[in-house]
């Protein structure tokens, strides 16, 4: 289906998050959250701060790790 509005007319925010073309309707979600089943924990995301140690650990092990024969799936053929 495709749709031939520039969205031109503005939007209207019937609800937090979402947002509707007043010329065409069509619906955009601004801000998307993951639907949860009740009774999962609550999902936590760490603070910028340690993501960004995390992410420089990360790198700094891949660039000194020892070299390896052996990668992701280009050793030990069983090929004869």
């Amino acid at each position: 289906m495709r749709i031939r509005c520039n969205h031109a007319e503005g939007w209207t925010h019937p609800t937090p998050g979402e947002s509707r073309c007043r010329s065409c309707g069509v619906t955009r979600f601004a801000d998307y959250g993951a639907l949860r089943p009740p009774g999962l924990p609550r999902a936590l995301t760490p603070k910028p701060r340690d993501a960004g140690r995390a992410d420089r650990a990360a790198a700094t092990w891949i660039a000194n790790m020892p070299r390896r024969t052996v990668w992701w799936g280009r050793g030990l053929s069983t090929a004869a």
